[in-house]
């Protein structure tokens, strides 16, 4: 064991883009909730699809019958936020198919809510979606992934314990 063995990189926990698209900054998100990290650390997709899947394997803890959003769990403490552009509620449910529950185990990958990218931006909602940690204070570290071209599954968040 060398003096300096504790710089060695250790291994986060790594969450998948959960729709392919842009990965921004969140702090690009044109609402201060997302942006000013009220809601935890995290990344925001500017997606080009319309299907949200699950970015770590995961228990939904919470499943908004509107499908805007989605609230995960994962075993190692993870509370992931994932929110379907920016007030998309006001929609209620108009444009998105809820395709898994509250309570619902999910692996990486596995589709959660479809949503009509086309209809969203028709009605002139913002559909940047924001990814947030929700108790990233609970860890040491939340690296972020930015790029102009992400596919679901991607690279996007490495949380450090």
């Amino acid at each position: 064991m060398g003096v300096f063995d504790f710089l060695k990189k250790k291994e986060g926990i790594v969450l998948g883009a959960p729709v392919g698209g842009k990965a921004v900054d969140i702090t690009k998100v044109p609402d201060p909730t997302f942006s000013d990290g009220l809601m935890g650390k995290g990344v925001a997709i500017e997606p080009s699809e319309g299907v949200l899947r699950a970015p770590i394997d995961a228990k939904i803890d919470l499943m908004f019958d509107t499908g805007h959003a989605v609230n995960l769990i994962t075993d190692s403490g993870l509370e992931i936020l994932i929110h379907v552009g920016l007030e998309t509620i006001s929609l209620k449910g108009e444009g998105f198919t809820v395709l898994k529950q509250t309570g619902d185990s999910v692996k990486k990958g596995d589709e959660l809510i479809k949503f009509d990218l086309d209809f969203l931006k028709s009605k002139g909602f913002e559909t940047i979606t924001p990814m947030v940690i929700c108790n990233s204070d609970d860890f040491k570290d939340v690296k972020v992934f930015t790029s102009e071209s992400v596919k679901a599954g991607d690279k996007v968040l490495e949380v450090i314990k």
